[in-house]
């Protein structure tokens, strides 16, 4: 009896792993020969390649989120600055050169050439719940890549710290400083109960005063230039943002306050070898990364901070809990599937792809702006970059243009007027208005604009009268000839 109960227990099993295969089988489809055939998933590959495939004249792209043609089916073109049309081959004669955006297109190209490795198809299922199967709200393969990816760049110190993800780095911002702020916090050796001051040092990333302010929490406050902050008392604590590379001049700044009564928040989103040497790996308390200058995927929102103690680290897991309840499970299966292409082959060729590409509109700007005597750059200092195993200069996001006549109190408007330039005014960053910051990571379009319209700016500055904007017809000529190359 118990023989034959076994062997009906054996023939069942069979008999289930035989049906469960046969259903798989079909699922998921074979075709002739046993090779492996699209089944669910060919619609939505053959209209990622559709858009894909859409050329826009080399001055645009068609996305499968973007605007769609009169037809209703065909995908439409979204234009770059100064171009329009259908498909974007009419350069707008009248445009602005955009260099005011952040938006990190510089990288667009490495993506194009890496689109099998980068891209990524879901089931409509996918990840449907609220937290993780392990009820956790970070993908472990995640965090894994997150950590060599540090370790690769060899830009901060990982083992033996804590990761949280935000939807950015602006939602870690503030989650760090509520973390620091709060009166439970034992980071400070204060009695206290006076709100933690806020400092920076100019000039200062904007987003720091602004989002501070719109909070406006009982336990800190914006009190801006740390150097005019009066410390008498000796109990007041203090919360400062260190920039490094600093927005907008790239300069690696360290905290100017030391202490127990004293916290730094190292933003290091611009920290990777595209934009500064390494010279060493950071090992800060509060570290906070993002996507998007490392990749250029601004728009996936996915940053991280590394931090060093835990019950911060706990604070500040809370607060993207409880403000967004963890970060898109769609956002983190993207940022896993670029940081793989990442660190494929030791992240050389994202590394230096990005390098090259900066070093190349950092010599051409310097080449036209050391012929002005009206104009002048942020000073760069070389220095020994772990990474590429060699002495070498920054490369920033961004430049830091003062202009220098007496009478030029608005370089902005001095721009704008003169060459149809638009960047982003000095007072923003809490500096004068003599300098203006240009965005230098836009598309190669952006960049190649900007820089005719300086270079006739420039050579224009020995005339007696002030300049209008480029000749239209010039910048048109420009750019064609530049397409025949």
């Amino acid at each position: 009896m118990a023989k034959l109960q076994q062997s009906s227990y054996v023939l069942c099993l069979a008999f289930s792993v035989a049906v469960n295969l046969y259903l798989i089988f079909n699922l998921y489809g074979h075709g002739a020969g046993g090779q492996w055939e699209l089944s669910w998933s060919r619609r939505a590959a053959e209209e990622a390649e559709l858009v894909a495939a859409v050329p826009c004249s080399g001055h645009g792209r068609a996305y499968l989120d973007g605007l769609v043609l009169d037809d209703g089916k065909q995908p439409g073109c979204e234009c770059n600055s100064c171009f329009g049309g259908s498909d974007c081959s009419q350069f707008l004669t009248d445009c602005e050169s955009n260099a005011d955006g952040g938006d990190p297109y510089f990288l667009e190209p490495f993506w194009m050439e890496h689109a099998s490795e980068s891209a990524i198809l879901v089931a409509g299922w996918h990840r449907m719940g609220y937290s993780f199967s392990d009820e956790s709200y970070i993908s472990q393969e995640l965090e894994r890549l997150i950590r060599k990816v540090h370790d690769i760049a060899g830009n901060a110190v990982t083992q033996g710290r804590y990761i949280v993800i935000g939807a950015g780095s602006t939602h870690l911002i503030n989650a760090a400083v509520q973390a620091l702020s709060s009166s439970s916090t034992d980071n400070f050796n204060s009695s206290s109960s006076s709100p933690a001051s806020i400092v920076v040092t100019i000039p200062y990333y904007a987003l720091y005063e602004t989002q501070t302010e719109y909070f406006q929490s009982v336990n800190y406050k914006f009190e801006g230039d740390g150097s005019l902050l009066n410390l008498s008392s000796g109990t007041k604590r203090v919360i400062e943002f260190v920039t490094a590379p600093n927005n907008p001049d790239g300069k690696l700044n360290k905290a100017n306050f030391q202490g127990p009564n004293s916290a730094a928040i190292y933003d290091r989103v611009y920290y990777w070898p595209h934009f500064t040497p390494i010279p060493t790996p950071a090992n800060d308390d509060v570290m906070v990364f993002s996507i998007s200058k490392l990749t250029g995927h601004a728009g996936t929102r996915l940053g991280w901070a590394v931090i060093k103690d835990e019950a911060v680290y706990q604070r500040m897991l809370q607060h993207t809990l409880i403000s967004n309840l963890g970060i898109s499970r769609d956002a983190q299966l993207r940022a896993m599937k670029l940081l793989n292409v990442v660190v494929e082959g030791g992240g050389k060729e994202i590394f230096e792809f990005g390098y090259t590409t900066m070093r190349k509109r950092w010599e051409k700007l310097k080449n036209t702006l050391s012929l002005s005597n009206r104009f002048s750059l942020q000073k760069d200092e070389p220095l020994f970059c772990t990474f590429f195993q060699k002495r070498r200069g920054p490369s920033p996001a961004y430049a830091w243009v003062k202009c220098e006549r007496e009478e030029d109190v608005d370089c902005y408007k001095v721009l704008q007027e003169e060459a149809n330039v638009y960047g982003r005014r000095g007072s923003v960053f809490g500096a004068e208005d003599r300098y203006v910051r240009l965005a230098l990571i836009r598309s190669q379009d952006d960049f190649d604009i900007l820089l005719h319209r300086l270079n006739q700016l420039v050579s224009k500055e020995d005339d007696s009268q002030p300049q209008t904007y480029i000749n239209n017809v010039t910048t048109h000529e420009f750019l064609r000839r530049k397409s025949r190359k």
